[in-house]
């Protein structure tokens, strides 16, 4: 009887601590995505309302030409200290994620191959916001916690896809119709593209609740744990990160080629679908970047193409997750992307 009874006080110990875990984390992301992300997006949106505009492009002089390591380290200043903030809390909760939040319980939420783990994952993106690559950390520490892949792809993707701010930028700058195609694709993308993933995993298999076991006692102390989570984080994400912006900030004179009269056409919309998967963006660059580009001329099919692609990953981001995916599973995402990418182009071609 008194062996019962300790059993079941170590049971509710347990579980006050995991509860008291989950707030934690809760409130410090609540905490942190209302200073960094959602006032400043309050703010952001009424300008918008105002003014039809959130700013100017971030690729800066679409006439230039000069491929240069002046024009990289140009573009790498202004991306960095549009996203220093959201990165610094990506990396945060991704590693807090590995410390904070029971093993048992992510599981039991987001680690079955159903579709409704993907669900809740994309659905948790929502009020995120953040960018693909200020995301990414997160969706690594949730495979980390061996959430399924489906459920880590569905969070990663939804959080640039799915962005409620963006879309309501979008539609006061650009059109409603723009912000249709963005939600219509978004949606496809995050809970489609991502339940579909799951595929690509041979040798996972659904998680039966019946056998789940308890978490086993953390070794060290939690501010150990933490450090040497943040820590692998940093040593692992920064360098690459830092590289690759550098890389596509050189590069972008080549990947978003001079508008010219054929600037409408299925090959300007491939052109554009494969150059905005690659490139790297702040949360709603996309916006101002098309608002010029169409100005430029660029018609509504390469404009729709950049409207899904530029947000949704970028070859920083697939940097970051390289090792928490499965190769198979990065491929797919990144033809997946193209692919719907193209054919929101075609949508946009036909009624934009």
């Amino acid at each position: 009887m008194s062996q019962l009874k300790s059993t079941l006080h170590d049971e509710q110990t347990t579980n006050r601590k995991a509860i008291w875990f989950i707030v934690s984390f809760l409130v410090i992301a609540v905490v942190g995505l209302l200073y960094i992300k959602w006032w400043p997006y309050y703010q952001k949106g009424m300008l918008a309302a105002d003014t039809h505009s959130i700013g100017s492009s971030i690729l800066g002089d679409p006439s230039s030409t000069t491929l240069s390591w002046k024009s990289a380290w140009d573009y790498a200043q202004v991306y960095f200290s549009s996203v220093w903030k959201a990165a610094l809390l990506g990396i945060l909760l991704g590693s807090l994620i590995q410390v904070l939040l029971p093993t048992q319980w992510l599981l039991k939420v987001l680690g079955k191959t159903s579709f409704g783990s993907t669900l809740i994952a994309g659905l948790a993106s929502v009020p995120g916001m953040m960018c693909t690559c200020c995301a990414a950390p997160m969706a690594v520490g949730l495979r980390k916690k061996n959430v399924s892949v489906g459920a880590a792809l569905a969070f990663w993707i939804g959080n640039p896809t799915i962005n409620p701010a963006t879309l309501v930028f979008m539609t006061f700058v650009l059109s409603w119709k723009f912000t249709l195609i963005r939600l219509i694709f978004g949606i496809i993308l995050t809970f489609g593209i991502s339940y579909l993933a799951n595929r690509f995993v041979k040798d996972q298999q659904p998680i039966e609740m019946d056998q789940i076991i308890a978490d086993a006692e953390p070794t060290g102390s939690f501010l150990t744990r933490w450090m040497k989570s943040i820590g692998s984080m940093l040593l692992y994400i920064v360098p690459a990160y830092v590289l690759s912006v550098l890389l596509l900030g050189a590069a972008r004179v080549w990947l978003f080629p001079q508008i010219n009269s054929s600037a409408n056409s299925l090959i300007a919309i491939v052109i554009f679908a494969i150059a905005g998967m690659l490139f790297v963006i702040p949360t709603a660059a996309e916006i101002p970047i098309i608002q010029t580009f169409m100005s430029l001329g660029l018609g509504g099919g390469p404009a729709a193409a950049l409207l899904l692609t530029l947000p949704a990953i970028s070859l920083p981001s697939l940097i970051i997750v390289a090792k928490s995916f499965p190769k198979k599973v990065l491929f797919f995402v990144v033809a997946s992307v193209v692919l719907l990418g193209i054919m929101s182009g075609l949508v946009g071609m036909i009624f934009l």
